[in-house]
């Protein structure tokens, strides 16, 4: 969740990023001239630097790898980078079992049985999302410290039924950034701040912090997000690598802590649109405990990797959010780029006004998620053995711990939460029927207007400076909020770089297109080759 998405008057009205973006830290001029410098790449000739799941499994089917051999070799990469050197701390927590579960694949596929393309791949997962095991699920935050879920997250059990090994648990923003109107992104009470790997001053996004930053820094296979508004989105695309924000119903979200039953999703996160695409197809399915997932299509695909097609921009209309163009020139010469490969691979631009169509929506849409948070953690929590029963009494923890908790902002998000009444009132149902209507005929309705098959724009401006004290100086770009409220897909891509900073783009579609939205991006992605690994820059400007 991206708290800018409430706390402005208009979380899509704007377009002008403010100079703080690339100002601030220790950005310094060359002493040769007034211009900026572009810092150099840090050498870093770690063995399974990019690589892909399908060749991680052709290595295992050859014999040259083994589940447990490239499991500790994420784990030796996760000690030097992520507790030591940079320090990332991009990992809240590490599974025991990782290895074991490893040697039990082996012997697998040394009999021959092999589950599928996730077979001995290790994952990550972020820190809201159960696991049945020696791990804790805390959202972070110190008030759910020891509490150990008694089953998996549905996500979690599919991808172990897959093959995958979990290799531990990811930071990220407390509460999924639904705590304090101030925080910083990648910032907990139980894990700390999680540093951007590209500059390590500069901050990660949120709140799928360390789901980002472990896979653009290399310390898994892949990992899950989960995303309210931006989570999967802002940080995919301030760290890199490529996220997928899937229609909510597409999968289930059993064993998540919730903000939101109308928009929380989980999703891949990965370094290229292949690995995502076999992923999404490993965790999407109708699930009894998620009555949401009852909505699904009956032909819903369970491989995604079929739609991947070198030449699917041909012939296609792609909708241009023009609000976001000229803006700032960095990310304008990005996106001109982008549109010239595009065009090049046969499709035609269209500018469309999203933007201005969905006026006036933040307000009731944080309305919505505060009523919806405050119902969901009530009855997740009363399923648990947590030693906090609602959210009052997360709040009355806070309190007596301010000092651990709260040294830097406080919890008024989760206050105002608490003074909701129930789902029942007429002041939530009216501002969830306005979010979706409008939402949705925005989106509907330009795609239907222009035949366009996505309408894109950047996910986000390039990253801040981390800032304890003040929080968050978000940008003011991003596509991200109208596919959220929506409840549709969106699929973020490396765009390029401004000095060094990451930007994706985002190509958002109607409801359960998430087959011809990945099969967009995977055209874009091989005619861009935009991803670059990090550098773990202590400044970003030289």
């Amino acid at each position: 969740m991206r708290r800018r998405n409430f706390i402005r008057s208009s979380a899509l009205a704007t377009c002008v990023l403010p100079s703080i973006a690339l100002n601030a830290c220790q950005t310094r001029l060359s002493s040769e001239s007034n211009t900026l410098k572009e810092p150099e790449q840090t050498e870093d000739n770690f063995v399974l630097n990019e690589i892909s799941i399908n060749v991680l499994q052709q290595k295992m089917s050859q014999g040259e790898l083994t589940a447990r051999s490239i499991v500790e070799m994420y784990l030796k990469r996760i000690e030097a980078i992520d507790k030591n050197g940079p320090k990332l701390n991009s990992i809240i927590e590490l599974n025991p079992d990782a290895t074991a579960i490893a040697d039990q694949l082996d012997e697998e596929r040394k009999n021959g049985s092999i589950r599928g393309p996730l077979h001995g791949i290790p994952f990550l997962v972020k820190d809201n999302i159960d696991t049945a095991d020696k791990m804790m699920t805390t959202a972070g935050s110190l008030a759910l410290v020891g509490h150990y879920a008694g089953v998996d997250a549905a996500i979690v059990k599919q991808l172990r039924d897959a093959g995958a090994v979990l290799m531990g648990k990811t930071n990220l923003s407390e509460w999924a950034n639904f705590r304090s109107t101030r925080s910083s992104s990648g910032w907990s009470s139980r894990g700390g701040q999680t540093k951007n790997p590209y500059s390590l001053e500069r901050n990660p996004c949120g709140s799928s912090s360390g789901s980002a930053v472990a896979v653009a820094a290399n310390l898994c296979a892949f990992a899950i997000g989960t995303e309210t508004n931006g989570s999967i989105a802002c940080p995919s695309s301030i760290n890199g690598i490529v996220g997928i924000k899937p229609t909510v119903g597409l999968m289930s979200r059993s064993g998540i802590i919730p903000i939101s039953k109308t928009q929380d999703t989980a999703g891949p996160m990965t370094r290229t649109i292949h690995d995502a695409a076999i992923v999404l197809g490993a965790i999407n399915t109708r699930d009894e405990k998620d009555e949401i997932t009852s909505k699904r299509p009956d032909n819903v695909p369970s491989d995604y990797t079929k739609f991947l097609d070198d030449n699917a921009l041909q012939g296609k209309r792609i909708g241009v959010e023009k609000s976001f163009l000229k803006g700032h020139e960095g990310i304008d010469l990005l996106l001109q780029n982008a549109f010239a490969q595009i065009k090049a691979k046969g499709a035609t631009i269209v500018e469309v006004d999203l933007v201005e169509r969905l006026k006036d929506i933040s307000d009731n849409e944080y309305k919505v998620l505060q009523y919806e948070f405050k119902d969901g953690l009530n009855r997740y929590l009363a399923h648990t053995h947590a030693q906090v029963k609602s959210l009052k009494d997360i709040i009355a923890f806070n309190k007596a711990h301010a000092d651990r908790v709260m040294p830097y902002f406080r919890q008024e998000i989760l206050e105002r939460s608490e003074e909701k009444g129930t789902l029942d009132s007429k002041d939530y149902k009216e501002a969830l029927n306005k979010i979706l209507t409008i939402s949705r005929k925005a989106i509907d309705g330009l795609m239907q207007e222009h035949g366009l098959v996505t309408i894109c724009g950047p996910a986000t401006g390039p990253s801040w400076c981390t800032d304890l004290v003040n929080g968050d100086s978000f940008t003011g770009y991003g596509m991200s909020s109208a596919a959220a409220i929506a409840g549709y897909p969106a699929v973020t891509v490396p765009l390029g770089n401004v000095h060094g900073l990451p930007v994706g783009i985002l190509f958002i579609g109607r409801a359960y297109s998430e087959g011809e939205l990945l099969a967009i991006a995977y055209a874009y992605e091989l005619a861009s080759k935009n991803r670059k690994a990090p550098g773990f820059r202590k400044q970003t400007i030289l």
